[in-house]
């Protein structure tokens, strides 16, 4: 096996469990308007296609740059630790975590394990993964792919504080927005 069908393979199996995991899902209180959700939702498709269509239909991309088998793997083991941060993220929120924005009943701000280091440690991991992805393609719609999946997450992480600040209320929520960076760990807090 290449590392680069590796790369796919990974993604693959973290995105089954990932699926898996809705069982483990608590039920949702209230959401916002789903019409709020769709901008972020095409920018994933939009990334999402972007990042994987090419190797998946075959579409011929020149690639900027190329890579040693010892450097994919190299960017594998980052993928793999950057999928373990969202599982990390995902067991520390439990029945809490809704694939869209949603408030479960005790909805609470989480501020442990990951949640330290950032308010949105899923959204993190998976746009690093993506960005590692698209270094190890090399190609332009691999990184313009990356670059959709970040302003995607980048997105649903401002509606989803909007929708929690409003729900939970502002005491809740701005103590910890001081306190910890959006997605970037050590970025100025409260961007």
């Amino acid at each position: 096996m290449t590392p680069q069908h590796a790369l796919y393979l990974l993604w693959i199996g973290w995105y089954a469990t990932w699926l898996a995991s809705l069982a483990w899902t608590g039920r949702a209180k209230t959401r916002p308007d789903f019409r709020k959700q769709g901008p972020y939702q095409f920018a994933t498709l939009t990334g999402l296609f972007l990042l994987f269509g090419p190797p998946i239909t075959g579409l011929q991309v020149p690639r900027m740059w190329a890579l040693t088998a010892t450097e994919t793997w190299a960017l594998f083991a980052l993928i793999f630790c950057s999928f373990a941060f969202c599982w990390w993220a995902r067991i520390e929120m439990g029945r809490l975590w809704s694939g869209l924005i949603a408030l479960s009943a005790d909805h609470r701000v989480i501020d442990t394990g990951p949640f330290a280091l950032v308010r949105h440690p899923i959204y993190s991991g998976i746009i690093f993964a993506a960005f590692m992805t698209a270094f190890a393609q090399g190609t332009v719609t691999g990184l313009a792919g990356a670059g959709m999946l970040w302003l995607a997450f980048w997105m649903k992480a401002r509606l989803e504080e909007v929708f929690l600040r409003t729900e939970l209320g502002a005491t809740a929520y701005d103590g910890y927005r001081r306190r910890v960076p959006m997605l970037v760990p050590f970025w100025p807090k409260g961007a």
